[in-house]
């Protein structure tokens, strides 16, 4: 689900943003990559390359800061074996994962007798309108058809994420008998003896979220309902059709290394909330357009210059965090940038809070050498200080006291040396 095609320009800002990409083909935002630009909503530069569909992992390559970056191919390649296996014999298998491990409203808590249908859905990734509205209407005509279990293989949803439509594709949709939607997600990483690695878990689980937001759209659009008024409560759930998406996915994984399958619940709740609110902090992508220069281009026709491109690149703010390593193609470049600045943000973004007024390293290591406020051993600086820079107070204070720890150890030390060499002399003194 790494890629769909964007199809025939509709709008004005598309239009816009393909002028950016220049020549090359777009990549459109997964859920993982949306998940991580919700997680830094500050940082326009992610926001404009992944609205325009530039390849992050190309254009790092071209700026000189290459990024060891993504799964390897045969991580993918087992990852498709898998999901390829889960999903055969007309999903079998998932279909006894789900009855196994959801429970459904009466009557129909016993599903077993309940019949299946697989969706016909549009499948050429070069007709991405289609892919969408043939998912609408195979949700819909679910909808109309209680106790029967209907499966959309790979379904493509929309997404409004700043004034851009983002395209989602989720492994498998279900719609259960009582008329309740499940994501289905399928990863590689194993279940072992009943539990998974937590940070992988979490991660597909922010993921399973962009794609539940994604499918309450798609539900509220064909209730004829707007969105919720208050997005960020985990557990409001809308009435009727548009709350048929449910909070709660299924992650499918290799049970033990092996190649059977086991399966588990996840809440999405929290995720959800999380997501939702980060998502609505991002400027709309049109604002950010606004500040380019006319002309300003990231094509990456391997005839341009490397320092246009650089230049271009430097248009739009970063906020680095070193958690971008894990997230972002151009974290190595936006490293690199903020060293040569010497920027706090390198250090991360808890030091980056502590520091407050102070952006620089430099800035940092001026302030502690300054002269610290005078007070109580452990007293907080005073007024003045604090009204003029808390940062730069505490920074010199703490600075001073380094200073003094230093100088008593040091004293110490030199103490215990004298010490020494007086019992030496005495003892090299003493009768023979």
């Amino acid at each position: 689900m790494d890629h769909v095609e964007s199809g025939a320009l509709r709008t004005p800002i598309e239009q816009r943003l393909a002028a950016l990409r220049g020549s090359a083909p777009q990549r459109s935002l997964d859920a993982r990559a949306l998940a991580a630009l919700a997680a830094n909503p500050g940082c326009r530069r992610r926001a404009v390359l992944d609205a325009a569909g530039v390849d992050k992992a190309a254009l790092a390559d071209r700026l000189g800061s290459p990024a060891p970056f993504g799964q390897s191919p045969f991580a993918i390649a087992r990852g498709l074996r898998f999901e390829s296996r889960v999903k055969s014999n007309g999903c079998a298998e998932l279909l006894e994962l789900l009855r196994g491990q959801l429970t459904l409203a009466p009557p129909y808590s016993a599903a077993e007798d309940c019949p299946v249908r697989l969706a016909e859905l549009v499948t050429d990734p070069k007709l991405p309108a289609q892919r969408v509205a043939s998912t609408r209407a195979a949700l819909a005509e679910a909808a109309d058809s209680p106790g029967v279990w209907t499966l959309l293989d790979h379904p493509l949803l929309r997404l409004e994420v700043a004034g851009s439509s983002v395209l989602l594709e989720p492994d498998v949709v279900a719609v259960r008998p009582d008329g309740r939607w499940t994501v289905v997600e399928i990863k590689s990483f194993p279940i072992l003896d009943g539990s998974a690695d937590p940070a992988k878990v979490g991660a597909a689980a922010r993921q399973i979220a962009v794609y539940v937001l994604a499918l309450r759209a798609t539900a509220a659009e064909l209730a004829g309902e707007k969105p919720s008024d208050d997005p960020y409560d985990p557990y409001a759930t809308p009435e009727g059709l548009a709350g048929a998406p449910t909070d709660t996915a299924l992650l499918v994984c290799p049970k033990d290394f092996s190649n059977r399958a086991a399966a588990a619940t996840v809440d999405v709740r929290k995720p959800m909330a999380v997501t939702r609110r980060q998502l609505d902090r991002l400027t709309r992508v049109e604002q950010l357009l606004d500040t380019l220069p006319t002309g300003t281009s990231f094509d990456l026709d391997p005839v341009r210059d490397g320092d246009t491109l650089d230049r271009a690149v430097g248009l739009l703010d970063a906020v680095y965090a070193p958690d971008c390593l894990a997230s972002c193609e151009l974290a190595f470049h936006c490293r690199q940038e903020a060293r040569c600045a010497g920027a706090v943000e390198a250090l991360g973004r808890g030091v980056r809070g502590e520091l407050g007024s102070l952006r620089t390293v430099d800035a940092a290591l001026a302030a502690a050498a300054a002269a610290p406020t005078r007070g109580e051993p452990g007293s907080a600086p005073g007024a003045g200080a604090v009204a003029a820079d808390e940062a730069a107070a505490r920074l010199a204070y703490a600075a001073a006291l380094r200073a003094e720890a230093l100088a008593l150890g040091r004293a110490v030390g030199a103490t215990a040396e004298a010490g020494a060499t007086a019992d030496a002399s005495t003892g090299a003194g003493g009768p023979g």
